[in-house]
């Protein structure tokens, strides 16, 4: 067999089509779990990091961690119990991860980290955003960039750390793009908020291929956007997918006020957003296989 991979978060979005691409390139894929169930071709060991318990043979002779676990940013409303379940599930998983090598002595080639593009604050306009830009102030940033600093105890062992601040990851699985969708089918899909919000996307394959690519490739070391290389507008992401499912998009705008009083906080999540470029990625070799959204939603949605 290949080299062996340890996933945590491994049954989410990502995770899940990360693991076909491994399995495909005859890798040995393990997965962190907090329960312990069977998994086609997976091997499944337990953890618990609110309780600081780890099944410490899952790390056997692996070559490399994925981290993509976090509780679920847009599954609940923001109340202050949630926001402290949305930092701690990063930094305490983060933290266990970094304290469980550290006690083996073990010195995995490479730990990939996930993070977000909310690392940037919430609402960044129009201005073009790339890893060098400051960290926002808002309480998504506030995560992002802890979640980014719970990282800290693999850099200092030495061991190359690479951060992929993930995008808006269209699938017909979970995400965005079925919330999007609902309405739409209906004939009532309308852009939200002011719709001059910016959408940084990208196609679940290729947010899958960059954790690949960061995996495998010695080079890449740091901060990298998983974003697709044009990103757009609500406005013009609803008469996207309008358009590819043959829909009418031409309801007004859905009142920002409304979505408030629907989401409370969390509604930010939809209202704002951020202009964010791919070039670190893409010159270090990545080549994206759906840069272009239109293509992107006849993929998934033909």
């Amino acid at each position: 067999m290949g080299k062996k991979i340890l996933i945590t978060g491994g049954t989410g979005l990502i995770g899940k089509r990360l693991t076909q691409f491994l399995l495909e390139k005859d890798y040995t894929v393990r997965y962190l779990s907090r329960s312990k169930r069977a998994i086609k071709d997976v091997e499944v060991y337990e953890w618990h990091p609110d309780e600081g318990t780890i099944d410490k043979a899952a790390f056997a002779d692996i070559d490399g961690i994925v981290h993509l676990a976090g509780a679920g940013v847009a599954d609940k409303r923001w109340t202050d119990s949630r926001k402290k379940e949305i930092l701690e599930s990063r930094t305490q998983s983060t933290e266990l991860l970094a304290t469980t090598i550290d006690a083996l002595g073990i010195h995995p080639k490479a730990f990939v980290s996930a993070s977000a593009i909310g690392y940037y604050g919430i609402d960044t306009g129009e201005q073009l955003l790339d890893e060098s830009s400051k960290v926002g102030s808002d309480f998504l940033a506030d995560v992002t960039s802890k979640w980014e600093e719970s990282a800290e105890g693999f850099i200092k062992k030495g061991i190359r750390t690479v951060k992929v601040r993930v995008g808006v990851v269209l699938s017909t699985e979970s995400g965005a793009l079925p919330k999007l969708l609902q309405p739409i089918r209906l004939g009532l899909g309308a852009p939200l908020g002011s719709g001059k919000q910016y959408l940084s996307w990208i196609h679940i394959d290729d947010i899958a291929r960059i954790f690949l690519y960061a995996l495998e490739n010695e080079q890449l070391q740091g901060a990298y956007n998983g974003v697709a290389p044009h990103p757009v507008t609500n406005t013009e992401m609803t008469k996207m997918v309008a358009s590819v499912i043959h829909r009418p998009a031409f309801l007004p705008n859905v009142p920002s006020f409304m979505l408030k009083m629907m989401l409370g906080e969390m509604a930010s999540i939809v209202i704002d957003g951020n202009r964010v470029s791919s070039k670190k990625i893409a010159n270090s070799g990545f080549e994206f296989k759906f840069p272009d959204l239109k293509k992107a939603l006849e993929q998934l949605l033909d």
